[in-house]
């Protein structure tokens, strides 16, 4: 009898497929939250496999601050189409006024201003525009401590806030949907996966990647030994650098406080080659937001955050 093994990201990818038709199985309006960036790609590719030649059992979603990469934005109109599913955009920008008027919000100034924390508000106010019961995230244990603190099914109250003493137990991989009235649950199905193995599977399903991924040439200002993408969205002051620096970026996000790393590696093979390597996580190194504090991240998904 001939024997069958399965790799370490076969493995990977049964659960999260597994995890994603129990979704589609337990909830009513499910939403795939949507960045354009590595890891929510890794998601659509993976909802391909748990439901084609079907629809997607929910649509996608981007919150989009209004400070996005351009490049994220062409590539996740380009998917989108090829895919032929459902995305609903909301943008920070639009909703601000009103969002600012309905929660009394301050939109943060200065020189490290960012709309972080209005996006988790549009969040909210998508979720409950569409009724969605539950929202599915590309999240990582291995991004940020705060991260492994959570379940696969993560329970949020009829206010959007997250008790990480209040996470249902996950014994043989059996996920409990149950909601009350108002609650929401976050989804995570990659929860097991690393930074490593996300470009590994890239590198397996031949997936293709936004430029920004890769290394190239561009204007940056230099601030607090950080790279930020120079742009029309970053407060320049006169102790600033403006300077052409080579760079890529481990990872998408509001481009007011998402640092690039210098680098050469122009293909996927040199990524994972420059990530074996390292020893930091990718928002830990280029995500200025984590940076304000020590719990910096666990008070914004406390909040209502991915």
């Amino acid at each position: 009898m001939e024997k069958y093994f399965l790799s370490y990201l076969d493995i990977l990818e049964a659960e999260a497929i597994h995890i994603l038709r129990e979704v589609a199985g337990q909830f009513e309006r499910p939403a795939l939250l949507f960045s354009g960036g590595k890891d929510s790609i890794t998601l659509v590719r993976l909802a391909e496999k748990a439901f084609r030649p079907g629809k997607f059992p929910f649509p996608l979603v981007h919150i989009d601050t209004g400070h996005n990469f351009p490049e994220v934005l062409q590539y996740r109109n380009k998917l989108v189409s090829k895919l032929g599913e459902r995305l609903i955009v909301r943008n920070v920008t639009k909703e601000l006024l009103a969002l600012i008027k309905k929660r009394g919000l301050k939109e943060s100034k200065g020189k490290n201003a960012s709309r972080n924390a209005l996006q988790t508000y549009t969040l909210l106010d998508t979720i409950e525009e569409f009724k969605f019961d539950v929202c599915i995230g590309g999240a990582r244990r291995d991004e940020e401590k705060a991260r492994a603190k959570e379940r696969v099914f993560s329970i949020r109250d009829e206010f959007g806030q997250w008790n990480p003493k209040l996470q249902r137990p996950e014994l043989w991989s059996i996920y409990n949907g149950r909601i009350n009235y108002g609650e929401n649950v976050r989804v995570f199905p990659i929860s097991n996966w690393t930074e490593f193995d996300v470009w590994n599977y890239i590198r397996r399903e031949n997936i293709q990647l936004p430029e920004i991924y890769f290394a190239h040439e561009r204007n940056c200002v230099v601030r607090d030994g950080q790279l930020l993408a120079l742009s029309e969205y970053i407060n320049l002051s006169d102790d600033d650098i403006i300077t052409n620096k080579k760079v890529r970026f481990r990872t998408v996000g509001d481009m007011t406080c998402t640092a690039g790393v210098e680098s050469n590696a122009g293909t996927i093979d040199d990524v994972i080659n420059e990530l074996k390597l390292s020893r930091t996580s990718e928002r830990g190194e280029t995500r200025l937001d984590d940076k304000t504090s020590e719990a910096a991240m666990e008070d914004r998904k406390k909040a209502g955050y991915f």
